[in-house]
């Protein structure tokens, strides 16, 4: 499964100098991940995707779905993540001030 650049990108450019295998490209002036190029980061002494550690606004870069349903239940997680974080937080809050 490759990578995508989203709308959210600043076109900052670190992308370009961290991917391993050079898949970022600039086509009209906006970043574009080669799906045949991008690995990843799979096999390399990367643990994680460079170009998703390296963006500064962390949705600049994300997973590309290869099928509708495996796109929305990654939506949905991400989404519920967001949620179950913002309770995790009013709870240590709570406890903290309490």
């Amino acid at each position: 499964m490759a990578y995508k650049i989203t709308g959210q990108c600043i076109s900052c450019d670190l992308c370009l100098s961290v991917c391993p295998t050079g898949a970022i490209k600039i086509v009209d002036g906006n970043r574009w991940i080669d799906p045949e190029l991008c690995t990843n980061c799979v096999g390399s002494i990367h643990t994680v995707p460079q170009c998703q550690a390296g963006c500064p606004t962390c949705d600049g870069c994300v997973k590309q779905p290869t099928d509708y349903w495996e796109g929305w239940f990654a939506t949905y997680n991400r989404v519920l993540a967001k949620l179950t974080n913002k309770e995790d937080y009013w709870e240590r809050w709570f406890n903290c001030y309490s």
